[in-house]
């Protein structure tokens, strides 16, 4: 498993929660166990407790993103190396169970699991994961969704740095929201040009009158 996986894990927890609409996806012990994925036995070890410390790190974790998506990137680095200081990783090498095209083991790094609860180990993995992707592609990487009033977080992984939208779905609205608005404004430019057009004619009308 390489370590750009565990960056997900940060959006994932973000994205449980769309504060702009008032939603929480975060609620029971059942949600915070879907967070895991394929690691059962970590999400076996989810309590009721866990719901709240879940959600304390999931507010970390936004502040994260909307520090450097506001471009404030030293507070974004400060805020997630508070995370790295509370919720330490304890990396480990693995593979026996991955076999490489030479037929050796895929050697790789793994994140072992926290050995206090569910909540600080998620929170570990979320924080090293963003770690990586922060300063392997920069801070700027770090995005929220510009089709309000969405704001999920993302990582930018286009080439050209391009990346706006948390998913196609919201970048369609946008760019469907952003033609209605050009289309509003032609018609308005094109009423008020008709409008002096008109105007414009009466007057000479009338000057031809007198």
């Amino acid at each position: 498993m390489e370590l750009a996986h565990y960056s997900d894990y940060a959006v994932r927890l973000v994205n449980t929660e769309e504060p702009a609409r008032n939603k929480d996806a975060l609620t029971s012990v059942d949600d915070v166990r879907a967070l895991f994925g394929a690691s059962v036995q970590m999400a076996r070890r989810v309590t009721d407790t866990d719901v709240t410390r879940f959600r304390n790190v999931r507010g970390r974790l936004r502040a994260v993103f909307e520090a450097a998506d506001g471009g404030d990137h030293v507070l974004a680095v400060d805020l997630l190396n508070s995370l790295l200081m509370e919720f330490p990783v304890s990396p480990q090498v693995s593979g026996h169970e991955l076999v490489g095209p030479d037929g050796r083991p895929d050697w790789h790094i793994h994140l072992a699991e926290h050995p206090s609860n569910a909540s600080a180990g998620y929170a570990a993995m979320a924080a090293m994961g963003l770690a990586f992707a922060l300063t392997e592609h920069g801070p700027d990487r770090l995005g929220l969704c510009q089709a309000p009033p969405c704001r999920n977080a993302y990582l930018d992984t286009s080439t050209n740095r391009s990346r706006r939208y948390c998913s196609d779905r919201c970048a369609t609205r946008a760019n469907v929201a952003a033609y209605r608005a050009r289309k509003r404004l032609e018609a308005e430019e094109s009423a008020r040009i008709g409008s002096r057009t008109a105007e414009a004619a009466q007057d000479s009308h009338a000057l031809s009158e007198r």
